[in-house]
């Protein structure tokens, strides 16, 4: 295999991948996840791509609404009635699924992990983990690598 071969093949099936789930959300959007059927509300969709684009910002209720253009109460509703959850319960949800995927895929120590998804402290971090998963960050990331990935 040559340099740089796994890397451009993994791309290209990610890539791949991204087409395909469109298309299919495309043609039965009663498939498609809540986030992604939210992401055509203008307003709901603005918010989640600031909530993706930079889930390390220290948001708020009213910052999110800001980013909708809407006021906050406003944005309260409308956001539990398109996805489900209130928006600070889908945004730890969201830091907490790329949490995982950092503790599984890097050795970053667990203050990186903890900046690098919106958390002041490794210690605030770790009790949120512990509260949302039922395991500490790094007993986790042990699991994870010995097995099926636990608890999401």
């Amino acid at each position: 295999m040559r340099p740089g071969q796994q890397a451009a093949l993994d791309r290209l099936l990610d890539v791949a991948l991204v087409h395909i789930l469109r298309e299919h959300y495309a043609a039965d959007g009663s498939a498609a996840p809540a986030w992604f059927r939210a992401l055509r509300d203008p307003g709901i969709g603005a918010a989640l791509r600031a909530v993706h684009g930079a889930p390390d910002r220290p948001w708020t209720v009213a910052g999110l609404a800001n980013e909708a253009s809407l006021s906050r109460g406003a944005f309260a509703r409308r956001f539990t009635a398109r996805l489900g959850v209130p928006p600070l319960a889908y945004l730890t949800d969201w830091r907490m699924a790329l949490a995982r995927e950092r503790l599984r895929a890097t050795d970053d120590g667990l203050a990186a992990v903890a900046r690098a998804v919106g958390y002041g402290s490794e210690f605030s971090f770790a009790a949120a983990f512990k509260r949302h998963h039922g395991l500490s960050p790094g007993r986790w990331r042990a699991r994870s690598r010995a097995g099926p990935a636990p608890g999401g």
